[in-house]
């Protein structure tokens, strides 16, 4: 359907030039992988407490899970569709039961679940190095079953901050290369140990079977025992919990293998003072942290005034832009439940993404640019 959607809007990807390159799956999958030759540390389990208690799943939970399984998730890489796990819930919740308790208590992971195929998403537009794709991981639907509270929160310690007289916030937004890649399991383990939390979790992630996709070429497929899958529901938590105990960032980045990009570390200075000082740069490894007037985290633009306006032209713009294909389709005659669905998918997710964080103190202005794209839905 939505390639349909495509040719009615006549909306064209441009693809990369290295996308013919056979060699790029290949290329991409080392390139991926290149932390394995760093890690020296060999997992081990720990040895649970006498009174650990094994987690155990009822057929309840397990069927209630599955009959809320997205049916358009993708199917790839163990080719199980989302359909067929929602629709056959009743007959499938005994046998999944027993898999999952059985993988629970004998802390192993079928090395079906872990399998996953890499689609490398650009970054930018203009992809220059292989450094310039996301790994974004495809795994398994049943292995599946927010960035609204992380900027309410540095907005909340921000603003109270400042709520202080003569005080100003310096807001430091460090980049980590390949973070999520750079994960050494038997680090991640000692610390979930001291959480009381079970050994299921490194057995997640070592032996994982890992390939990249770029259109119909398949790379080889490698074995991993470092880093967490990107796109895989656990993986944000995990790295929260590798470096929740971090009091000095720079130190304890050489301690568990975490490389920073000072080039993509920037700094928001936010001070409303009316005798303003120069602030002396931040320096890490020798190299200045450049001090910017905004910078975009978690998909929503912080200014240094805490203002909104520049957020809200960037996805006023990008929602206006996706507003002429709405148009296209219904010049097209397209049903209205088929414009609806193509409205909620690629306008309204853009106008409300992390709208709880920056909506009630958008100025009057932006707030009537955001109700014109809505009401121009309807015309």
């Amino acid at each position: 359907m939505w390639q349909g959607i495509q040719a009615i809007t006549n909306h064209k990807t441009t693809p990369s030039a290295c996308d013919n390159d056979a060699s790029l799956p290949d290329a991409l999958n080392n390139f991926y992988t290149r932390f394995e030759a760093q890690n020296n540390v060999a997992p081990r389990k720990t040895i649970p407490p006498p009174n650990a208690q094994v987690l155990c799943l009822s057929t309840a939970d397990v069927k209630r899970t599955l009959c809320r399984v997205n049916p358009r998730k993708s199917a790839v890489p163990d080719n199980i569709p989302g359909r067929v796990l929602r629709e056959c819930a009743e007959q499938l919740a005994d046998v999944f039961t027993d898999i999952f308790n059985i993988s629970l208590s004998s802390t192993i992971v079928p090395t079906c679940f872990k399998t996953m195929t890499i689609v490398p998403v650009p970054k930018k537009s203009t992809v220059s190095c292989l450094n310039d794709y996301r790994p974004a991981a495809l795994t398994p639907i049943v292995m599946k079953c927010s960035t609204d509270d992380a900027i309410t929160t540095i907005l909340h310690l921000s603003l109270s901050h400042l709520d202080k007289k003569e005080t100003y916030v310096r807001m430091l937004f460090i980049d980590f290369s390949s973070a999520f890649n750079t994960i050494i399991p038997q680090h991640l383990i000692e610390k979930l140990s001291l959480q009381g939390l079970c050994n299921w979790i490194l057995d997640f992630l070592t032996g994982r079977h890992q390939s990249v996709r770029i259109g119909n070429s398949l790379s080889s497929t490698t074995t991993l025992r470092t880093g967490a899958p990107q796109g895989c529901v656990l993986s944000p938590l995990l790295f929260t919990l590798l470096t929740h105990d971090c009091a000095t960032m720079h130190i304890s980045s050489h301690n568990h293998q975490l490389s920073l990009n000072v080039d993509k570390t920037k700094e928001v200075v936010v001070d409303f003072r009316r005798a303003q000082s120069d602030n002396s740069p931040l320096f890490i490894d020798g190299s200045p942290v450049e001090i910017v007037k905004s910078t975009k985290f978690l998909g929503v633009h912080l200014a240094e005034n805490l203002t909104w306006s520049l957020n809200t032209t960037s996805i006023s713009k990008k929602a206006q832009q996706r507003l002429y294909f709405l148009w296209r389709l219904r010049k097209a005659h397209l049903p209205p439940p088929i414009l609806t669905m193509f409205y909620r998918g690629t306008i309204e997710s853009v106008l409300s993404s992390c709208i709880t964080a920056w909506f009630g103190n958008c100025i009057v202005s932006d707030r009537k640019t955001l109700q014109r794209i809505r009401e121009d839905q309807f015309m």
